[in-house]
């Protein structure tokens, strides 16, 4: 067997082991039925089930059932279909970092493997924008596993980013994301939200706030931020050399406690200024780790947001209606 024969074979592996892993585990955790990655009230009615008093909307009663169990039971709505998903992923330099259970970039492919597996259903497309090295890519939105089958493999045959000037940064890509699709639907970014020039004033605006809070009025937005535990501390090593993957400058350094402890607060301060900037934006925000359970974090994000929607849509303990 030829090298690229090898290669693809190994590609092919990880495929089905992620594709297993998201089904086997993710519809594991969140069985029933589905209402979609971030759900909303829907438009169509599912199957029926036992009414919870100040819980289900009695508007959603389901009468017939009622009648002929004497049990009250509603109607659960299910989310619309042909939805169109667009997925922005992240293959700048910084990206190809990890210490831990993997890289950043792997974290990256995982994600959106497990967005487009739980939203495909028929009807469904899938679509991407990759930003990688001087230029964003796209790859169209299609149906079917195997349409995303081959954009997985995409971005996984992906080569490692490289320093190049004038290279689009993510606030360009999210423009681009915002300008090429008008119809309404998800859009996800995933990305590790690190500016060349970070800010640390969680009052300042971040150069990509803007184009998402323009990309969530018309979309919803789902932000899944990624993160390698050395980003956040430095192990007590001595002198290191760091290198910045973005420009491909190095400089020594000696981590001393003073150091480290300084890195650490900036670090924090960086991530609280992300949440806080995303949260203005209005959009939803999932945080990642390399060093963390990914599809159990998955999972905890859409149960939390499947309550929170469950109960921003039922009514009010007065009974008054709207």
């Amino acid at each position: 067997m030829s090298p690229r024969s090898d290669a693809l074979s190994t590609a092919e592996q990880a495929l089905r082991r992620l594709e297993l892993t998201i089904v086997r585990r993710l519809d594991g955790l969140l069985h029933g039925s589905h209402q979609g990655l971030l759900p909303g009230p829907g438009s169509e009615f599912g199957d029926s089930r036992v009414y919870v008093p100040g819980e289900d909307d009695i508007r959603r009663m389901d009468w017939a059932v009622t009648a002929r169990t004497t049990v009250p039971h509603v109607r659960d709505l299910i989310a619309d279909r042909e939805l169109e998903t667009w997925v922005l992923a992240d293959l700048s330099p910084s990206m190809d970092f990890g210490t831990a259970a993997m890289e950043k970039r792997d974290l990256v492919v995982s994600a959106v493997g497990a967005i487009g597996f739980l939203s495909g259903r028929i009807g469904n497309r899938f679509g991407a924008y990759v930003l990688h090295d001087e230029y964003v890519h796209r790859m169209p939105a299609r149906s079917g596993r195997p349409a995303l089958y081959g954009l997985l493999h995409s971005l996984m045959d992906a080569p490692r980013g490289r320093p190049v000037a004038g290279a689009p940064d993510l606030a360009e890509a999210i423009e681009v994301l915002a300008s090429a699709r008008r119809r309404r639907g998800l859009r996800v970014i995933v990305s590790d939200f690190l500016d060349p020039e970070p800010s640390l004033d969680p009052g300042l605006e971040l150069p990509w706030e803007r184009p998402i809070r323009r990309l969530a009025a018309r979309h919803q937005v789902l932000a899944v931020e990624v993160i390698d535990p050395r980003e956040l501390e430095l192990p007590p090593v001595g002198l290191v050399n760091l290198t910045d993957p973005e420009s491909g400058r190095s400089r020594q350094i000696q981590l001393t406690p003073k150091v480290r402890r300084a890195y650490a607060e900036a670090a924090a301060l960086q991530r609280e200024t992300n949440r806080i900037a995303l949260r203005r934006c209005g959009v939803s925000h999932l945080v990642l780790r390399t060093d963390r359970d990914w599809v159990l974090d998955i999972a905890q994000f859409v149960l939390r947001h499947r309550r929170m929607a469950h109960l921003t849509h039922r009514p009010s303990r007065s009974g008054a209606t709207p």
